[in-house]
């Protein structure tokens, strides 16, 4: 394989500092540069923090050409949303990660939608509206609990279940006309509320090929019981006992197949970690709730806990076309995360704790 001594991994969560351990752990690195990490990546052996924000592109373009970064890993949304693998390949630097087209899949979840009707992805029924009046109409003849979701990006934390017109006519207003979440609530997506169990469901991608990781499940309610408001994921497990071999085909040959072939179809090929969630009914057929163009935080955490692999040889694998007959090995033993949060997360808390 190539030669791969400097790696950069760009971002400052747990899912950044489990990627980072995981890469430092590969023969083929010498240093892992996390921007701008946390003080957790700190403390590894073979890491170094770099003080540049993970959305401040044109520092980390110049940092790696300083550098002579051989590899960059992308954590958050945020960058590749922004383009951020687009113009590290201009330069001839290879970066983990889906295109900008690529990444509208997380970037809006109205072309998600649209993409998925196109290619018949199993999915809840939804409508999309840039007006709060018309989104409103629609909600007064709803069957509740339904879903409002704001189209761009929020950080995990722009989807509201409401019980009732009330709940649903005030997320309209914060999410529209008071601009809760910036410009992510200029559209919104209202759409059937789906029960059953979660699943996340994350593979590597290299454009054509897929290759499953293992199976995880996260918790997005604050509380205990599952009560209380979304967040961006309040701790995880993997494996998860209810996909099996036959299962986790079927989830294959229905979304993650699709999804690739559409994405390659429509002119976006698709690189990078590919995040399903998904909706597991109780007549065990499975539906996406979202997509999400990297990997997941909190998943990331047991995962990488749980992969035996060299994960900079599974990079590798998705340049080369390679992936879908890479040997990957896992630890048998469940991984558990387990996250603590400040109080008043989601909304008003205090940092820096």
């Amino acid at each position: 394989m190539d030669v791969t001594k400097k790696v950069l991994v760009v971002g400052g969560g747990g899912r950044e500092h489990a990627l980072s351990w995981k890469l430092a752990q590969s023969k083929h690195v010498d240093t892992v540069y996390v921007a701008p990490g946390n003080p957790g990546t700190s403390t590894e052996t073979k890491i170094v923090n770099i003080q540049i924000k993970a959305t401040d592109i044109e520092e980390l373009i110049h940092f790696a050409k300083n550098e002579s970064i051989d590899l960059v890993v992308v954590g958050p949304e945020d960058p590749l949303v922004n383009g951020i693998v687009d113009k590290f390949t201009k330069l001839g630097i290879k970066c983990f990660g889906p295109t900008a087209k690529a990444a509208q899949l997380e970037g809006s979840k109205a072309f998600a939608k649209r993409f998925m009707q196109k290619y018949r992805i199993p999915t809840a029924a939804y409508q999309s509206f840039s007006d709060p009046h018309a989104a409103k109409e629609y909600l007064k003849n709803s069957a509740y609990p339904m879903v409002v979701k704001a189209d761009g990006l929020a950080a995990g934390k722009g989807v509201l279940i409401a019980e009732n017109f009330a709940m649903a006519e005030k997320s309209v207003d914060e999410m529209m006309t008071d601009k809760k979440f910036g410009d992510a609530g200029t559209t919104l997506v209202i759409e059937e509320f789906l029960e059953g169990e979660e699943a996340s469901f994350i593979a590597m991608v290299d454009g054509v090929n897929i290759l499953p990781l293992a199976t995880s499940q996260d918790h997005k309610a604050i509380e205990d019981g599952d009560v209380g408001l979304n967040t961006g994921g309040m701790g995880a497990y993997s494996p998860v006992p209810f996909v099996n071999d036959a299962f986790q085909k079927k989830i294959m040959d229905e979304i993650m197949l699709p999804t690739v072939h559409g994405m390659a179809d429509a002119g976006m090929p698709y690189r990078g970690f590919l995040y399903a969630g998904l909706m597991i009914s109780n007549q065990n057929e499975p539906k996406v709730l979202e997509f999400n163009c990297r990997f997941g935080d909190p998943e990331t955490q047991p995962i990488m806990m749980r992969l035996s692999s060299d994960l900079v040889e599974l990079i590798q694998a998705c340049f080369d076309g390679t992936i879908e007959s890479f040997p990957i090995e896992w630890d048998e033993r469940t991984a558990l995360g387990v996250i603590m949060a400040s109080s008043g997360y989601p909304e008003k808390y205090a940092t820096g704790l």
